[in-house]
């Protein structure tokens, strides 16, 4: 379980392929505090740590995984967000998230409003999900709040904090996106469309 407030940015450092899988190694400052066997989400995917080597860890996404996420388009040198689970007692400061990607969605546009940025995305509505105006989405990872929705696109505003310590400061227009969408939302969703 994740909150959506991103720790740190970590670096790929090397990526092999092994079969269906890819290991990622990824440098952060906080490798020293990891241990094998834990989650820590990337850009929004949670994924198990199974290595640790100094400031270096690997972590591995099976097929499933890199068919759902953007996993699949990070290269050697690419920053991506990183969050350790949530602790027991911590203040829930973003929203509930569970690291399972949703679907990726891609980057439209991206308006500078003197001091934050307007970024608008589009998704495939055929997955089922839905954004609402005030709702919550997880956009790689990151936790934000729903400005404008429409039926297959929504934007957020990224404050200047947010901006330079994410991977929001390198988005650039059609980059895709994991996004995983509220899931109260989604299962308030889902018993709609049974009924």
């Amino acid at each position: 379980m994740f909150t959506g407030i991103i720790e740190t940015l970590g670096k790929v450092v090397n990526i092999e392929k092994e079969g269906t899988n890819i290991h990622f190694t990824i440098q952060s400052n906080f490798t020293q505090e990891l241990k094998i066997d834990q989650s820590v989400a990337h850009n929004g995917v949670c994924l198990t740590v199974v290595a640790i080597n100094d400031d270096e860890y690997v972590v591995t996404a099976i097929q499933e995984t890199l068919i759902k996420t953007n996993l699949n388009n990070l290269t050697v040198n690419t920053l991506v967000n990183l969050e350790r689970g949530m602790k027991l007692g911590d203040r829930l400061d973003g929203h509930i998230v569970q690291g399972h990607v949703d679907q990726t969605g891609k980057c439209i546009a991206i308006k500078e409003e003197n001091g934050s940025w307007l970024f608008t995305f589009q998704y495939d509505t055929n997955h089922g999900n839905v954004t609402i105006e005030k709702g919550s989405i997880t956009i790689n990872g990151t936790s934000l709040t729903v400005v404008n929705s429409n039926i297959n696109e929504f934007s957020v505003a990224i404050i200047p904090y947010t901006f330079e310590n994410t991977i929001f400061k390198n988005m650039k227009i059609d980059d895709s996106v994991n996004l995983e969408f509220d899931v109260i939302g989604k299962y308030v969703a889902r018993l709609h469309n049974r009924n």
